[in-house]
């Protein structure tokens, strides 16, 4: 996927959850997400400008906490 917003994004269509990476390293997850919305965002030439458009502030969202970096002392 090329974004300069979104580094990743994944469907659930059984739950209909829209999880989306971000370059920042946040993540969403994104509920209630027609199956619709979805393959548009796929098909979109701009992630990021369809995210602002049809995504953002109109389905209810979470955020996952990034997992943390284990750091093993040498």
């Amino acid at each position: 996927m090329e974004s300069s917003v979104i580094r990743g994004a994944w469907y659930r269509p059984d739950q209909a959850e829209l999880d989306l990476l971000f370059v920042s390293g946040r993540r969403y997850v994104y509920s209630d997400v027609p199956p619709e919305v979805a393959q548009g965002f796929a098909a979109a030439a701009s992630k990021g400008v369809f995210y602002n458009r049809t995504i953002r502030n109109a389905f209810p969202c979470r955020e996952v906490s990034r997992r943390r970096r284990r750091i093993v002392p040498g």
